[in-house]
């Protein structure tokens, strides 16, 4: 099973970044999946989750801001990430899971990097 993130990179204030990954080896419609992040030195943090059904889930500090979907035709699920704030820079990571990782897969992760 392999999960691949893209998207990441360097972004201002208020910007906005829209994260994919990519899944293979599974079957995807069949698992919630979301995306987490974590900065060097401190915890992991779940961020968003989507269920098999399309319910989505959100951390408080990204609601309003992040948009989750997903295309099982495409076996791809998407992170929206607008108004972005200096506070969300971290490696993104998708992952198994709807409010939390549920501890069957992980991705490589992708930086973001939001400037003040």
């Amino acid at each position: 099973v392999q999960l691949v993130e893209s998207g990441g990179g360097l972004v201002q204030s208020g910007g906005s970044l829209r994260l994919s990954c990519v899944a293979s080896g599974l079957t995807f419609n069949s698992y919630a999946v979301g995306w987490a992040r974590q900065v060097p030195g401190k915890g992991r943090e779940w961020v968003s989750g989507i269920s098999s059904d399309g319910t989505s889930y959100y951390v408080d500090s990204v609601k309003g801001r992040f948009t989750i979907s997903r295309d099982n035709a495409k076996n791809t699920v998407y992170l929206q990430m607008n108004s972005l704030k200096p506070e969300d820079t971290a490696v993104y990571y998708c992952a198994s899971g709807y409010t939390h990782f549920d501890g069957v897969y992980w991705g490589q992760g992708t930086q973001v990097t939001v400037s003040s």
